[in-house]
């Protein structure tokens, strides 16, 4: 198993850790087999993948490279058979939240939920399960994990199947994704590569990013993805720097298999290639689905065939293709043993553990007055909203989850997945009330009118808000992908003010895809407390509920900001090409830069109990210069050295259990280039018992310490003082220190 050095010590710590005892013992992960692990992994892949290469004829190269045309096989994606060396139908599947059209699969938390638990344990087993699951139905390839979009536009309407906004938080969640779901020996897929920050108009802008920003922004958890093997990259619709994505040479051959040693092969996205000739020769090797919509325009199978034929493509460019995918189906041991395809197979076994603990573990307390949470069998409560309970018409009624009725558990698109079940919040507090002789009021509408009679009289009242996004093929309630504003749906605003004024004890639980502007409500007195629930798909209720009743105490933390005004985020989805004028600065990292004050800053997020920090250590062996390592996969090899060392003591000092999201932020020397004042660089989860002290352990990989120097092309080193800060969140600093480097 191999893991990135700064997250060794999170391993052991991990809240919800005793609970996993059987997690490799799950009917459906019983055939998990190691993958190797290590830029030698794809030593022997490339053995064999040059082995069947020199059986393959010309014919059978173009077929392992072409799609066998829209909607003409089981899967979303499907190649054709090759006989000749034994490889199968190749069957692609959506997607980052599990087996999309699955009906005996789980509902897996989104990424953003995943991220907002901290907690690479969880993260791990999560991909894990997605994998053994797909696996299990005889996918070959998952597509997800996603990197793209990174999220620098807070309504972005993709944003919630990644992991946030921060590309060192959304590198070790890809790694980790990838590893655990390559382990059970399915193909990954890191997407959408790249750019790809917006859904209007995302397949005719161009996303105009210079240099240092891609690397030290965009590029940052592709390398991270490519570092932990990743078998594949989808390449995305929009054009980059004026070039389709999936035809850019500096995208995909400079960038990607060059300067990041990919050893794995690109994928179109589904109908984002334009050219024969232009595609092949810019680094694409797989075109997917092989076919426009129609099923009409197809620009390889033959005419790849042409054009190799007439040497417009070499026959070496073909031969590079067709190996790269074997390569990656010997990688992760798919030559031998693999089930047939049945989206349809039973897989779930018991990964509904995995989707309640991140639900749970995801889930922000924003805001607790009076620690009116958590609750203590109240003898009466109001339960307000349409989001508190289950769409009446059906949990799958909507065609990829493309609406906003009922419980939220995930946003729309070809991202979603079908439900097994869903537990609604109403029923989980309903049943938990049950046990507690509480009596449950439930107004399961949005509307005012007759709220108040509800609300009046309870001991508290819970009022349920949502905010939605999804894909741009899909318009819900006049939203075409990318949120129109960052309100609450449903007059959620207005919902809550005429609870609020009916009950001072008012609990407000959003569920949504990103961030909310919430000044409406904080600014109310009978709002004593606010629950970030985020996403947690199929087990939303029992998540919540633990959290609620205190039987777990909240320990999620933002994965962005939460600002007073959505100009305050400094970018927008924008109507033409985005030029990505903001550079570095996007999310926390503008918020600092302009001294804005964020309402809820990233990294942010209460506890039941306290948590105090002490004894800051920082050891380095780090020296100033450049990158001097030879290519491995993610880049040169040193820059994955650990080079510094910064550990804390924290304690908690409350009166129960909890877990602390310890955070270290850098600040780069006076010496290096314009820079963001702080970035995250390490982080470490940690379960304590009250009273209890555990030793938080942040190992600073090369990269960590470095800048991207456009004019030597490589990773630096600064010579002098980084400044070392380690919280609670990004704002919330305990420690301090100096880490000098010459």
């Amino acid at each position: 198993m191999h893991l990135h050095a700064h997250a060794l010590a999170g391993l052991a710590a991990s809240a919800a850790a005793l609970a996993r005892a059987e997690s490799e013992t799950t009917p459906s992960s019983s055939h998990a087999r190691a993958v190797p692990s290590g830029p030698e992994a794809w030593t022997a892949a490339y053995s064999s993948a040059a082995a069947a290469l020199a059986k393959m004829s010309q014919s059978d190269k173009i077929n392992i490279v072409t799609g066998v045309g829209w909607n003409k096989g089981p899967c979303v994606g499907n190649t054709s058979p090759i006989g000749s060396v034994g490889y199968p139908q190749l069957c692609l599947q959506d997607g980052p939240l599990g087996v999309r059209f699955g009906t005996g699969t789980t509902a897996f938390t989104p990424g953003i939920q995943a991220a907002s638990t901290w907690d690479i344990d969880l993260i791990r087993q999560r991909g894990a399960y997605m994998g053994a699951e797909a696996k299990g139905c005889g996918v070959h390839v998952l597509l997800g994990p996603v990197a793209g979009p990174l999220g620098k536009n807070a309504a972005g309407g993709r944003n919630w199947e990644g992991f946030g906004p921060d590309p060192f938080l959304t590198g070790i969640a890809m790694a980790e994704t990838i590893e655990g779901m390559q382990s059970a020996g399915v193909q990954a897929t890191a997407k959408h590569y790249i750019g790809n920050e917006q859904e209007l108009n995302r397949e005719t802008m161009s996303s105009n990013i210079d240099d240092r920003t891609m690397h030290e922004l965009y590029l940052w958890p592709f390398a991270d993805a490519v570092h932990a093997n990743v078998a594949s990259v989808m390449c995305s619709y929009n054009k980059l720097n004026s070039t389709w994505a999936c035809e850019s040479d500096r995208a995909n051959n400079q960038l990607l298999k060059k300067e990041l040693g990919f050893q794995g092969y690109v994928m179109s996205d589904w109908n984002a290639q334009h050219t024969t000739n232009g595609a092949a020769n810019g680094g694409m090797d797989m075109t997917m689905p092989g076919s426009d919509y129609g099923g009409k325009t197809i620009l390889w199978g033959p005419q790849l065939n042409s054009a190799v034929n007439s040497n417009q493509v070499s026959k070496a460019r073909l031969d590079d293709m067709a190996k790269r995918i074997l390569a990656a189906w010997y990688l992760t041991g798919q030559n031998s043993g693999y089930p047939a395809i049945n989206i349809k197979a039973s897989v779930q076994g018991n990964h509904k553990e995995n989707v309640r603990a991140v639900g749970r573990d995801g889930i922000v307390l924003l805001k607790n007055d009076g620690g009116i949470l958590p609750l203590k069998k109240p003898s009466k409560i109001a339960v307000i909203g349409s989001a508190a309970v289950n769409n009446d018409k059906g949990i799958n009624s909507c065609t990829d989850k493309g609406c906003n009725t009922g419980a939220l558990g995930m946003g729309w698109g070809s991202g979603s997945v079908n439900y097994p079940y869903f537990v609604a919040p109403y029923d989980a507090i309903k049943s938990r009330a049950q046990t507690d002789g509480t009596t449950v009021t439930l107004h399961n509408s949005d509307s005012t009118a007759n709220v108040a009679s509800a609300a009046s009289g309870a001991d508290a009242a819970i009022v349920f808000l949502t905010s939605d996004s999804g894909e741009g093929y899909i318009t819900v309630e006049k939203v075409l992908g990318d949120r129109n504003d960052l309100d609450p749906w449903h007059g959620g605003n207005q919902l809550v003010q005429a609870v609020a004024a009916a009950n001072k004890n008012t609990i407000v639980v959003v569920h949504s895809v990103g961030p909310v502007i919430l000044e409406t409500i904080l600014a109310l007195p009978g709002v004593r407390a606010v629950v970030w629930a985020g996403l947690p798909s199929q087990e939303s209720g029992n998540a919540l509920v633990d959290v609620l009743y205190g039987a777990t105490a909240p320990s999620g933390k933002l994965p962005y900001t939460i600002a007073k005004s959505a100009s305050d985020y400094g970018t927008a989805v924008v109507r033409g090409d985005d030029n990505f004028a903001e550079g570095l600065f996007i999310d926390y990292r503008h918020f600092d830069k302009a001294g804005i004050a964020p309402r809820f800053e990233f990294g942010f997020g209460l506890s039941y109990t306290n948590f105090t920090y002490s004894d800051i250590t920082i050891t380095t062996t780090a020296k100033s210069g450049p990158a001097t390592g030879t290519v491995v996969p993610g880049g040169r090899e040193d820059l994955f050295d650990t080079v510094a060392t910064v550990t804390a003591t924290i304690t908690n000092s409350g009166s129960v259990a909890g877990a602390e999201v310890a955070q270290l932020y850098l600040s780069l020397p006076a010496s290096a280039p314009s820079a963001p004042p702080r970035q995250l660089r390490g982080f470490d989860k940690l379960p304590l018992a009250p009273g209890a002290t555990a030793t938080a352990t942040f190992a600073l990989r090369r990269r960590d310490l470095s800048y991207w120097d456009v004019r030597a092309q490589n990773w630096v080193v600064p010579a002098g003082s980084f400044g070392v800060s380690v919280g609670a969140s990004s704002r919330d600093i305990r420690l301090t220190g100096t880490l000098s480097v010459t």
